[in-house]
This record gives structure tokens, sequence and C-alpha cells, in this order.
């Protein structure tokens, strides 16, 4: 019989093209997924991966059986995930991502209530960037993640996953005190012009944001300072480099030195939690969907 641990090495080795990165995705050494593999060729009697270079390929065979070995770990899922729902207590690991600042603004309640209502939960987090938490949550790495996009850079999800919105979250232009436009009420886009924006690096939805805005006015933004952490956008804003766009949730309090000036019209991320849908009848799962809408109105904004 073929050992379904030895299956899994040889799907994550399929999924993601090496064993260093199926290693880091289950959790072993490179030698432990090798030796799975090594195995497996013996229990089947069949080459299962090739040498090139210094990585290796899977075989025709290795590779349809890969594909066998994939709807064979959705039955395991999906008994282990009947045995779960009939036991209707939130067990076991649950893996939850967050972008960082609803790690910073939003987790630490959701965990605080989650770990106390739910003593054999055990949860373990993740902060990473939506894309990357959309497509751990897509390969089963990620069981919820917490996620946000804009209305004019949504974010895409690939068939067979959910996502329910939690709400949404203003954002500020911040300037240095001593900016011209420092006493304003308000500007717009076209008010922006040729000003040296602090924003995250290329590639975030954040950055998609901003680029497409100021385009929508006719410019294209001059983003000098390519940064992925908000506090560290912070501290330029402080010391008078540059402007920048933040929403609230986990952005702490302003400090000396940084005003907010709102932008009209008034910008707005949206955040959403995001799961395999099959996974919905677990109740681990199904906890920490409402845990985290139950401890939305009162997230870190401040």
């Amino acid at each position: 019989m073929i050992d379904v641990g030895r299956l899994r090495a040889l799907h994550a080795v399929a999924q993601y093209g090496s064993v260093n990165r199926a290693a880091e995705v289950l959790g072993y050494t490179p030698s432990a997924v090798s030796q799975q593999l090594a195995k497996l060729e013996r229990e089947t009697r069949t080459t299962l991966i090739e040498r090139q270079g210094r990585g290796i390929v899977l075989t025709d065979a290795a590779q349809q059986l890969a594909a066998t070995a994939a709807r064979i770990l959705e039955l395991v899922e999906d008994a282990e995930l009947t045995l779960e729902e009939q036991r209707g207590q939130a067990i076991g690991t649950l893996h939850l991502a967050a972008f960082p600042t609803a790690a910073r603004g939003l987790l630490p309640l959701a965990l605080t209530r989650l770990i106390g209502e739910h003593p054999r939960l055990d949860v373990r987090v993740t902060e990473t960037d939506p894309f990357e938490a959309v497509a751990a949550v897509n390969r089963g790495e990620i069981d919820v993640a917490v996620v946000h996009d804009w209305q004019n850079a949504p974010l895409s999800l690939p068939e067979g996953l959910s996502r329910v919105k939690l709400g949404s979250d203003p954002a500020d232009v911040l300037i240095p005190a001593t900016h011209r436009l420092a006493g304003k009420e308000f500007v717009r886009a076209e008010d922006l012009v040729g000003e040296h924006w602090i924003c995250q690096p290329a590639g975030s939805i954040c950055h998609e944001w901003l680029v497409r805005t100021m385009r929508r006015a006719g410019v294209e933004p001059n983003v000098a300072y390519s940064v992925a952490e908000y506090q560290t956008q912070l501290a330029l804003l402080a010391r008078g480099v540059g402007i920048g766009l933040l929403p609230r949730l986990g952005r702490g309090p302003l400090p000396d030195g940084v005003v907010v000036v709102p932008l009209q019209p008034a910008p707005s991320r949206r955040l959403y939690t995001v799961w395999r849908t099959t996974t919905s009848r677990r109740p681990a799962v199904a906890v920490t969907l409402r845990t985290l809408k139950a401890v939305w109105p009162a997230r870190d904004t401040a």
C-alpha cells in the first residue's frame, strides 16, 4: 500500500517545483522530503525524479501519480473535516494570515478572544501581503486570511475560495507640518502633482492604487521612496521627507511634525476574510471568521 505521507511529499514537489520549497511548506527538511521520494520510488518500483543541473524534474509517471495524489489528499481532507464537524468543536491547528496593519490593528483582539474561548485551538499566524495570502489559502497552506483591496484595484480570487467583507478602512494623506499644503481643508489628486511619494513597493495593492488614482488625474506619481512598513513611512514624514497616504487601521498615533490633509474623493480600502470554500464547515474556520467579524468594531485605528 502506498504511504499517504509520501504521496503528500510528491504532491508538494509537483505543486511548488522544488524539494526545498516543498520542504518549507510541509515543515520538513529538504533531506526528509528527498527520503520520502526515494522510499516512494522503491514502494512503487517506478522512477519518479530525474536530476537536471542542480535541481530535479518529475518524470511523466511522477506527474501522473502526483495528480492521483491530489485527489487522494482531497479525500483525506474531506474525511478530517467530517470528523471535526461531527465533534463540533474548534480544535486542532488553524493557520491565519494577515497583512501588516491588520496583524497589528486587528489580530491582537481576535487572538485574545479565540485563545480564551477555544483553548484547544492552536492558532498559527503569518504576516504577509494580500496577494501572497490569497495564493497561500488557495494552496491550502493558510486556512483563513485577512486581506484588503481598493475600489480601483480589486483583489481577484481563484475559483474555490470564499470571502466576506469585514469593513472599510479610510485612508488619509499625511504630510510634514511644514509642507505647502499643510493648512488645506482637503486636497485633490491634481494638487499633488510633482510631489515625492512614500509608498509600498511596486507590486503591492497600495502601490497599484496610488498609480491608478494619480493616472486618472492625468499624471504619473513620483514614487521616490518605496517603503513597506508604515512606521518607517511615518518616521520619514516626521523628518519632512515626502508625502504619503496611510490607512488608519493599525497606524497608531501620528508623530510630531506630521499632519493629516483629507483627500477628495475620500479613499478607503476594503477588508475581507478569505478561506477555501470546502473548509466552511470546519468549526475552527467558522469560529475564526465569526471572531474576526465580531472584533472589527473594536479595531485599533488610533
